[in-house]
């Protein structure tokens, strides 16, 4: 009778605080996804991009909470990639569609639909490949046991981050070449399709996650921190899309040249 007790006892106790944790801070991140389009929508472009960063830092902390709580979950795997759908997804794609848009049309708003041609009705679309295929790309992950240690294919959180570093880059810059190829329509198209089909292609890319903290067995990522760490004190904001590319292309030497692990 004792046992039996002690055991009903054990089943009315809460659930540990702990478990509820990476939730949480998924939560956030999709609650800043959110956020970041209706700052989009409204205007405030600058404020939505922040909002993208402030996602991708939520995205690393949950998986850094639920490795260091132990805290792992069916759920919460689902969640995540939810989450990362609006925030490394759509919100990209409506930052980028109002930055194409005011390059069309040098306003934040729309002329009416009925006097859009195709061309500018195609650059409208665009944008959204980056939507459609963070949202396959995330579906494929999800069902992919081959990305436990490494990626395959552009993680969505990178791509997010290219895409709307692009517009801080725009609004920071002095440079006219530069600013040229930003305002520039089928430029952006180009790296939107590229960038995308990135995404979902068989591309073996590293993680950045640590085993230990050992050189031999982490070469390419302590190589990645110091030159990203010396670009990013030499550029500034021109950096950080020049960051997304060093790491894909230090994936493909790391494939296809030398395997630094």
């Amino acid at each position: 009778m004792k046992n039996i007790v002690i055991n009903e006892a054990k089943l009315a106790m809460p659930v540990s605080l702990k478990k509820h944790i990476p939730n949480t801070i998924t939560s956030l991140n999709l609650l800043s996804g959110c956020i970041s389009i209706v700052l989009a929508f409204e205007g405030y472009i600058l404020y939505a991009v922040y909002l993208i960063f402030l996602a991708a830092i939520f995205d690393f902390l949950d998986g850094f909470s639920a490795r260091l709580l132990k805290a792992y979950s069916v759920v919460g795997k689902e969640l995540d990639s939810l989450a990362d759908v609006v925030s490394f997804g759509v919100a990209p794609s409506v930052i980028i569609f109002h930055m194409m848009k005011i390059s069309l049309f040098k306003t934040v708003h729309l002329p009416p639909v009925e006097n859009l041609t195709i061309t500018e009705i195609i650059f409208l679309l665009i944008p959204f490949f980056i939507a459609i295929l963070s949202g396959v790309r995330l579906a494929k992950f999800n069902v992919d046991e081959r990305q436990t240690e490494s990626f395959i294919g552009l993680a969505v959180p990178a791509n997010a981050i290219f895409f709307v570093s692009l517009y801080l880059v725009s609004v920071t810059t002095t440079n006219d070449l530069l600013l040229t190829f930003l305002k520039n329509n089928y430029f952006l198209s180009v790296l939107i399709i590229l960038f995308s089909l990135l995404l979902v292609t068989e591309f073996p890319m590293f993680s950045l996650k640590f085993k230990n903290l050992s050189f031999n067995g982490n070469k390419i990522r302590y190589i990645f921190i110091v030159l990203s760490a010396i670009l990013l004190i030499s550029l500034h904001t021109i950096a950080i899309p020049l960051i997304i590319i060093l790491y894909i292309l230090l994936s493909a030497i790391n494939n296809w040249i030398f395997n630094f692990d």
